[in-house]
């Protein structure tokens, strides 16, 4: 049985660690550090994370990145620095503007989801795939295609979704502490 996985969801794997995983944790890790009024720029931040995302995932520029080691690099690195700048904005958002972070996850989550539904759901492959000498189809199969995608619609809500749910309970808690009568 093999068990290893094609190229692109290789490379999803890598896009989820590093704006998903690292990113917000290393937000989380210079939080105090970061201006106050990073979360000003919540709007731009998740639009520019959005533009981003999506222009490296249209598939003549997914397929020269795939295919250029240095475009690669470049991409990931491209998304992981809008991916910190995003959480860092939705991050540092005061209490009184918890609901905008909430709402840009939410928008976030729902275009991620909705680039692995159409990986998913296409019927063939959308990303490069290469004829071998031998006939046999390498690099991005549809079977690659569509693992990509259903790693990328677990990753999302379990990511976007759970962020979005962290901030909407400490907002929530915080409204509470706000209305407690003092003893």
């Amino acid at each position: 049985m093999d068990w290893s996985i094609g190229p692109l969801s290789a490379n999803m794997l890598q896009h989820i660690a590093t704006m998903n995983v690292i990113a917000p944790a290393a937000v989380v890790f210079v939080l105090r550090h970061l201006p106050s009024n990073l979360w000003r720029s919540w709007h731009w931040a998740t639009a520019v994370q959005l533009c981003v995302f999506w222009m490296w995932h249209a598939p003549p520029v997914m397929n020269a990145a795939m295919a250029s080691s240095a475009l690669h690099v470049f991409m990931q690195f491209s998304l992981f620095a809008v991916a910190l700048w995003f959480w860092a904005s939705v991050l540092t958002l005061p209490s009184s503007r918890r609901w905008v972070g909430i709402f840009s996850l939410l928008i976030t989550a729902k275009l991620f989801c909705l680039l692995a539904a159409l990986m998913i759901f296409a019927g063939r492959p959308i990303f490069a795939m290469n004829m071998g000498m031998d006939g046999v189809p390498s690099g991005i199969t549809l079977a690659d295609q569509e693992l990509a995608g259903l790693i990328m619609i677990v990753a999302c809500p379990l990511f976007y979704v759970s962020a979005g749910v962290y901030i909407a309970a400490k907002w929530l808690f915080e409204l509470d502490a706000e209305n407690r009568p003092a003893v």
